[in-house]
């Protein structure tokens, strides 16, 4: 099986004004792409050839010698989940069963928030904030470059892209306004509760 880009689940412009459609442009169709075009050169002809994204993850993790073909795999997986996370007219309170397990894991959503922009804010260079589901509670967790929650064993639930291609031409160094635009506007809360099941 070739490994394919997604199509963004809504239009470009969709996400404006908080993610111009200039830059999810260049972010899905030359940066994702770019991994993808990269994945799939890199495991022609070997065994890895026809599996499942989350198995070439997998194998690959913490291997140097195989470094470049995970480093392409999870920035593939984590775009794809990085779209699916955010939804026109999204961001604001959580509802159904994340909501509950907010209020009972993270003291709250307040709490919820304040944890997930420091995990954002504070994530030194190019990376990642991850809302996760580890050993049955909820956790917020940064990982940096290409790294996955996928490779450590936790379920991801939720993502925000820190790398400066995600916001830069939007809000140039301001990330903490790109992050907060994240969570009050674009938030897919409806993603994140199929994420539990």
């Amino acid at each position: 099986m070739v490994i394919t880009l997604p199509e963004l689940p809504y239009k470009k412009e969709a996400l404006a004004p908080h993610i111009s459609a200039k830059t999810l442009e260049i972010h899905h169709e030359k940066h994702h792409n770019a991994y993808v075009t990269n994945l799939n050169a890199l495991i022609e002809n070997t065994d890895l050839m026809g599996q499942p994204l989350e198995s070439i993850i997998t194998r690959t993790a913490g291997d140097p010698k195989q470094s470049g073909i995970f480093n392409n795999a999870a920035q593939v997986w984590n775009h794809s989940f990085y779209w699916q996370s955010m939804m026109p007219g999204g961001g604001g309170l959580p509802t159904g069963s994340i909501s509950r397990k907010i209020e009972s894991d993270l003291d709250g959503y307040g709490a919820f928030i304040e944890k997930f922009k420091n995990a954002a804010l504070t994530q030194f260079g190019s990376g990642w904030a991850w809302l996760v589901l580890k050993n049955g509670k909820l956790d917020i967790v940064k990982t940096s470059n290409a790294e996955t929650p996928l490779s450590q064993g936790v379920k991801p639930l939720l993502t925000v892209d820190v790398w400066e291609h995600a916001y830069y031409l939007d809000y140039q160094n301001r990330r903490g306004d790109y992050v907060d635009a994240f969570v009050r506007n674009l938030i897919n809360w409806d993603f994140v509760n199929s994420n539990m099941t």
